[in-house]
């Protein structure tokens, strides 16, 4: 694969992020491959939805809170209150394991300022290393009532040989000793209710099969894009509705 620089490749991203204010996008989902989505469907029909619990939302590699600006419209047209609707921030360049210590404080906060017992992480791309750090390696899990990861970089990208100058992209990078400390072992501790969604698609996350994590329901979407997944209305529906289940 020929190596992109660093500067290309954070431009690029900032080109497709940008692109998100002016596009939406719309993808077809397809059946998780831990259960039928049709029975998840109707369980969702029958079971009163719980839509009080806090989200905290966990952008990837070069993203910022304003990542989220379409999946917290969805929250909240799926019935969530803003006061319940958090984006946490951190430094796309210094150590996942400083951005998920980070992450800790931020979760303590949000669960002291709303009084709620758990809250729910959603994450895109490296935003899943950092979360899988927290809830395994710093025992967040008791804190985390779900987790959806968006095309997570949960097993790593080779795509991170792009810029490999940052110790997150080494962190990313497939074989890191940072993939094998979150990986061995159970991937989905505790009592929390884990679920990814990937495509063949995705172009960023090399494997795309390295979202998946064993023990979650893990959701094969026909095809979207890795920055595509941040305005498609139909994964983020699916999400929301995952969560308040």
């Amino acid at each position: 694969m020929r190596r992109r620089s660093p500067r290309r490749l954070l431009g690029a991203l900032a080109a497709a992020t940008a692109a998100l204010t002016l596009f939406a996008s719309a993808s077809t989902a397809g059946a998780a491959e831990s259960g039928p989505a049709a029975s998840r469907s109707a369980d969702a029909a029958v079971r009163p939805l719980s839509t009080s619990t806090p989200v905290v939302f966990v952008h990837g590699y070069t993203g910022n809170a304003s990542n989220w600006v379409a999946a917290m419209s969805v929250f909240r047209l799926n019935g969530w209150s803003g006061s319940n609707l958090f984006a946490y921030e951190y430094d796309s360049y210094g150590n996942n394991v400083t951005n998920a210590q980070g992450l800790a404080s931020y979760i303590n906060t949000v669960k002291a300022r709303t009084g709620a017992s758990k809250v729910a992480i959603v994450n895109h791309s490296m935003g899943g290393l950092v979360s899988q750090y927290y809830l395994k390696v710093l025992g967040g899990h008791t804190n985390v009532s779900h987790l959806a990861s968006i095309a997570g970089a949960n097993h790593g990208t080779t795509y991170a040989g792009a810029c490999l100058i940052y110790t997150t992209c080494q962190q990313m990078y497939p074989g890191s000793s940072f993939i094998s400390q979150i990986s061995s072992g159970d991937e989905t501790p505790g009592d929390t209710k884990y679920a990814t969604w990937y495509s063949a698609c995705d172009g960023i996350i090399i494997p795309y099969t390295s979202t998946r994590l064993s023990g979650a329901t893990n959701n094969n979407v026909l095809c979207q894009t890795h920055i595509g997944y941040l305005a498609d209305t139909i994964v983020l529906g699916e999400i929301a509705r995952f969560v308040a289940s």
